[in-house]
């Protein structure tokens, strides 16, 4: 009993550890290749996007270049984490994704390679983020993290991206 006791409180104190941690701490591959750090975006608000080009909510890339849009000069980063994770969506290449994604929905926020955002094999962040908010559910799931890198919230995909309930807390944490 004694250790079935203390084997709770290590496990609940490891995950109070990790969600304590910071956005800031993982990297990812940009989709051109190139090293991705989040801790490049110290001091800005990141709305964290898991995508699909071939789901119901496709269509949320519209929203979310608008989002960028708006609010880039604001201090707000999207950042689209194509991933194939849900029924096969994204089954393209990085080639074939940036492309999809530029000549259907003029997107230029930034953009990581393909990566697994679920089970065992998802990338750390991904790890991080089901820790501290849950999901992803499915794509478009959208994760808000704050200037400093803690984890404001994540949104299901239900959420659109010009939606009050997360412009509202966009707003809130805006840094300029």
């Amino acid at each position: 009993m004694r250790s079935v006791i203390l084997g709770f409180f290590l496990a609940l104190f490891s995950n109070q550890v990790k969600a304590d941690g910071s956005a800031h701490e993982y990297t990812f591959n940009s989709i051109d290749g190139e090293p991705m750090p989040f801790s490049s975006y110290k001091g800005k608000a990141l709305l964290v996007v898991n995508t699909a080009s071939k789901c119901g909510f496709t269509g949320q890339y519209d929203g979310l270049q608008s989002l960028w849009e708006n609010y880039k000069d604001k201090g707000l980063v999207v950042v689209g984490v194509p991933s194939n994770d849900f029924a096969g969506q994204e089954p393209g290449s990085k080639e074939q994704i940036k492309e999809f994604c530029s000549v259907n929905f003029n997107v230029n926020f930034p953009m990581t390679s393909k990566v697994v955002v679920k089970g065992d094999d998802a990338h750390p962040f991904y790890q991080w983020a089901k820790d501290v908010a849950g999901g992803p559910m499915w794509n478009f799931h959208k994760y808000l993290i704050s200037p400093d890198g803690k984890m404001v919230r994540g949104y299901s995909s239900l959420v659109g991206p010009e939606s009050k309930k997360l412009t509202k807390a966009i707003e809130k944490i805006l840094p300029n």
